[in-house]
């Protein structure tokens, strides 16, 4: 949607400021939190249209360790030798590498110099397998680093040789964008590799531009200079200076713009929080300005309001608690719907849409060693695909495989374990992934709470009524069977909804719905295309497949068939405005 549009809908809301900054899309902020059930029928599904055009919106992430993800050939191995010289280890691709102890001489962890040898042509090779799962690779940093992590950069503007050329992500992401995905890259702009030539010339020479680029002096003790979490390896940058702001984000042959021109569709910030919401604001604004369309997220462990308007969304750490603690027990399904809906009313729908659902990564235990009950890990999992937001795949979990904290949750890649019948793991994820490419409520529809007893209950819903999903999660160890109100006025007597996950159907009457939820487990349920008077009755409705055509959304969607904005006297002035906006 055009900026002239977005001004009009925020001149006849008026209820409250606009919060998300995006500058290319619709950014919502109108009313409750940018949900569309305020708006008449006709913004309503022009608001929707825009959420289908962003492909921010809607997504499935596919979360990538290159070194770890596909084990490489000998002849790629046979380049590498000057590349893994010692202290650098290879291994085995079905070696466990335990933690190990800190060298004196490189002040690296042995664990952190173990190598499995995957790199880019690898990736590459499994993008039909990626697609399956994912709309967006997302890499963990490929830049020149001297560990196998590479939060440590040496070199932003080098692909590391470990993982190959210019030529190995030229050839990847034009791979993936026929594809029709995007390729999110790892941004690690708060700190630096105490082996980067930036550090090393401000270490050596005091008179030096990149001097003023970092913490250096005797406060900082014996090192010298500033580290972060006091590690050693890693230099934190004083992003307060101007000319590293024009290095890292502003200029055209800045590190954000040189990648998102080499045909990168977007970044994953490191430790947003730590870069401050100040200058997330201007890499996004940047960003944007260099390409058109671009994606900015970052690492957000706290309450996402602000970081979510600082960029055009977070990694949801909060999401992923929340889910957890709906699963667990330690925080009751129907506070963790209000937790969800009080974050849109204090930000966004479109915030929220923009932002990764994260459940687990290359920091956090993997969901097998959380939950060894496999239902309350496709009971996790599940909640990940339907809450707003797009659901982010760490490597590996869509077929179970286990790791507490770092190396084990950073292990390869167990590609024996891909398609086997009796892999639970797999067969659900993969039904998920499918689930929500279908329904379009699940990638882009509001979310509104549903009053329970016991039970998440929330309905996501676009303009048209019959791609409305219910959703009821069941998070205690007991069978629930409540009814639920469904307060939604164009949802008939006697319509059927089938659950997605089981085929179990139910009827509604009376604006309600029951069905027996069985423990740890969720029912998403859709409306059944049911032809003959039960779909008939939806004939002057819009949105549904047995509407007529002469229905237009604007009498049949929204509050009122009338105006809803009016001045003192009372007076009309809806269509004048949308008049305007045409």
């Amino acid at each position: 949607l055009g900026t002239a549009w977005d001004s009009g809908v925020m001149a006849m809301a008026k209820a409250r400021p606009l919060n998300n900054s995006h500058e290319h899309a619709t950014t919502g902020g109108w009313q409750i939190g940018g949900l569309i059930d305020g708006l008449r029928g006709d913004m309503q599904v022009k608001v929707m249209k825009s959420r289908d055009a962003d492909w921010q919106m809607g997504s499935t992430v596919y979360q990538v360790f290159v070194d770890r993800f596909v084990p490489p050939k000998e002849s790629q191995l046979e380049k590498k030798k000057a590349y893994l010289q010692l202290p650098r280890t290879l291994h085995a691709w079905n070696e466990t590498v335990p933690p190990g102890e800190q060298e004196p001489t490189t002040k690296y962890y042995s664990h952190e110099l173990a190598f499995y040898g995957g790199d880019l042509q690898g990736v590459l090779s499994k993008l039909d397998y990626v697609s399956s799962f994912g709309d967006i690779l997302y890499l963990q940093p490929i830049f020149e680093a001297y560990s196998v992590h590479k939060y440590d950069t040496t070199d932003y503007f080098k692909i590391d040789p470990g993982y190959g050329t210019l030529e190995d992500f030229t050839e990847l992401k034009d791979a993936l964008h026929k594809r029709g995905m995007q390729l999110v890259l790892d941004g690690v702009f708060n700190h630096i590799g105490i082996r980067s030539h930036w550090f090393e010339e401000a270490m050596r020479n005091a008179s030096s531009e990149q001097r003023n680029w970092f913490f250096i002096g005797p406060e900082y003790g014996s090192l010298g200079y500033k580290a972060w979490q006091g590690g050693g390896t890693l230099a934190e940058l004083r992003l307060e200076d101007v000319e590293l702001q024009k290095r890292i984000w502003n200029d055209t042959d800045s590190v954000v713009g040189t990648w998102l021109h080499n045909g990168a569709d977007g970044w994953r910030l490191d430790v947003a929080t730590e870069i401050g919401r100040e200058y997330l604001e201007d890499l996004k604004k940047a960003a944007h300005h260099h390409q058109y369309g671009s994606l900015v997220v970052g690492e957000v462990s706290a309450y996402p309001r602000w970081w979510s308007e600082a960029m055009d969304g977070v990694l949801s750490f909060w999401m992923g608690w929340i889910i957890k603690s709906v699963v667990t027990g330690e925080m009751g399904g129907v506070f963790g719907g209000m937790q969800i809906q009080e974050l849109i009313y204090k930000s966004s729908m479109e915030q929220m849409l923009r932002s990764w659902v994260v459940l687990s990564n290359h920091d956090l235990p993997r969901l097998t060693t959380v939950y060894p009950d496999i239902a309350l890990r496709k009971f996790a999992v599940t909640l990940q695909f339907v809450v707003p937001g797009n659901p982010c795949i760490y490597y590996g979990e869509e077929i179970g495989m286990e790791g507490a904290t770092d190396p084990y949750n950073r292990a390869p890649m167990e590609w024996e374990k891909v398609g086997q019948p009796d892999n639970e793991m797999y067969t659900h994820t993969i039904s998920l992934v499918r689930m929500r490419r279908y329904h379009r409520a699940l990638r882009v529809g509001d979310f509104f709470q549903l009053m329970s007893f016991g039970l998440l209950a929330f309905i996501r819903r676009t303009d048209r009524i019959d791609e409305l999903v219910v959703v009821l999660a069941n998070p205690t160890a007991t069978e629930v069977n409540e009814r639920v109100n469904i307060p939604v006025e164009d949802i008939l007597e006697f319509t059927q909804f089938r659950d997605v996950l089981t085929g179990d159907t139910c009827r509604v009457h009376g604006a309600t719905m029951q069905i027996a939820v069985p423990p740890h487990s969720a029912r998403i349920m859709t409306m059944v295309h049911e032809l003959g008077p039960n779909g008939d009755q939806y004939k002057r409705i819009w949105g549904h497949w047995e509407t007529f055509d002469t229905v237009r959304p604007s009498f049949s969607l929204g509050n009122s068939i009338h105006a809803t904005i009016k001045d003192s006297r009372g007076a009309s002035h809806y269509d004048d405005e949308l008049q305007e906006l045409r």
